[in-house]
């Protein structure tokens, strides 16, 4: 385990050819390198697959799950890809892609909240708000190496047709492929004006066009990926990456901006550090830089993310296009001037702040003369029934949507409700859901 500023960084995405001397070939088998693949899910980066490149082509047909293993993993898939990269699957091709089941035991790499300096058990204050706006917490989410060892147990053939007979030893990866991840660029921004330095990371689209305009999306991470290693938030959850995802940008091509921030942004007392003014001078400074358009502006975040969008909400009124509020609340008494604004909100019936938190804003809303359109949902559900269920919600047409999962849904199996986080699981499914997202992408201001 490592402490916050030992962060063990998943390594870099570009793919290295590794020429080894013939010997080491033949101690090693017939692979010349093995490069871990990673992939972000709801609940954070998990091991996915892993990369084996060869001398030649090997041929697809031939290939099967028993002919290779993987030290603790489970095998789900082998195919030939013409990279390290699992969407370049081809009919031969220099790589392996050794699929593994995500649900593994180990498969995930990110660890509990612990105390730096190794302190006890560590995590939030006591009484289970994130601290005050501006802290710098004690606690952060460590993230281990992504590292696998590959084994060919299994004959298998090259496309000119000769055989690469099994091999006894074991190859370690050496490189690490993080899809999505790795196309974001790490940069920092010194607000001139605050004197705040801010980490951030910035999706821009694929053959990016400077005469087109293009929307920009602002996610904020919770109080528990407060970091300051640039990529935390990226490898939390899919509240940055689904947006830059290779379907999603082919659909939504849009530039997506993941602030690091490196001390607590918002506080349950309704309250937010220097950081939100910083973030959105950040915003001015890259709609002057790109081509982004302000009128397709969109601000999502998750927990205390979500706090800090509704106090921007609040301080930049019509700033924003739409917001995706993601388990948070607020002080009711503040949010008068959300009313006019185009909102989907996400909570759990678990959550018991933002549950009842955002019962309370809903309501001075409505009071305020704002149209809220609600529903139930099961979290459990696929992503055909959720389509289902938000065309017959999305029907009444309402500019301020709140969803609530049942009570229970959001529960992985396993766990109790008892013992779950209700907001957390929140955020696992919330952006899963496809037609929200494009219901955010349908505003405009």
């Amino acid at each position: 385990m490592h402490s916050r500023r030992e962060f063990l960084i998943v390594g870099a995405g570009a793919l290295l050819s590794i020429n080894l001397p013939a010997s080491a070939q033949e101690r090693t088998g017939h692979g010349l390198g093995a490069t871990a693949v990673t992939q972000v899910f709801g609940d954070g980066v998990r091991l996915t697959a892993v990369a084996v490149e060869y001398h030649e082509p090997i041929a697809a047909g031939g290939l099967s799950p028993s002919a290779f293993t993987v030290e603790g993993r489970t095998v789900t898939d082998v195919f030939a890809s013409t990279s390290a990269d699992p969407a370049d699957r081809v009919d031969a091709g220099r790589f392996v892609i050794v699929a593994l089941a995500p649900e593994d035991e180990g498969a995930l790499l990110a660890e509990r909240v612990q105390a730096q300096g190794g302190g006890g058990e560590g995590g939030p204050p006591a009484g289970g708000g994130p601290g005050q706006a501006g802290d710098i917490p004690t606690y952060d989410t460590v993230y281990r190496d992504a590292e696998a060892r590959v084994g060919q147990t299994g004959t298998i053939a090259t496309l000119d047709g000769d055989a690469l007979a099994a091999s006894g030893e074991m190859l370690a990866t050496s490189d690490t492929l993080n899809l999505v991840v790795d196309d974001f660029r790490q940069l920092q921004f010194n607000d001139r004006e605050i004197g705040d330095l801010l980490r951030y990371n910035l999706f821009v689209p694929k053959d990016y066009d400077a005469s087109r305009s293009y929307p920009l999306v602002l996610f904020m991470h919770d109080a528990g990926a407060t970091s300051d290693v640039t990529r935390t938030t990226l490898y939390q959850g899919l509240g940055a990456v689904i947006w830059a995802s290779p379907q999603d940008q082919a659909e939504r091509p849009c530039f997506v901006l993941a602030p690091q921030y490196a001390e607590i942004i918002a506080d349950d007392d309704s309250r937010t550090s220097s950081m939100m003014e910083t973030t959105i001078h950040l915003v001015e400074a890259l709609a002057q830089e790109y081509a982004i358009d302000r009128d397709r502006l969109y601000v999502t975040g998750q927990s205390g993310g979500c706090m800090m969008s509704i106090a921007m909400d609040i301080a930049y009124p019509g700033l924003f296009a739409a917001s995706f509020l993601v388990a948070g609340q607020w002080n009711p008494a503040l949010v008068a001037p959300l009313a006019r604004q185009k909102l989907f909100i996400v909570v759990s019936q678990d959550d018991s702040k933002a549950w009842p938190g955002q019962n309370s804003i809903t309501a001075v809303l409505e009071q305020e003369g704002a149209r809220v359109n609600r529903a139930v949902w099961d979290a459990r559900w696929n992503a055909e029934e959720f389509r289902t269920a938000f065309d017959e919600f999305n029907a009444e047409g309402s500019p301020i949507n709140y969803v609530a999962f049942g009570e229970g849904t959001v529960i992985p199996e396993g766990e109790s409700t008892a013992g779950a986080s209700g907001h957390r699981n929140t955020w696992r499914v919330a952006y899963t859901i496809e037609p929200v997202r494009e219901w955010i992408f349908r505003q405009q201001r």
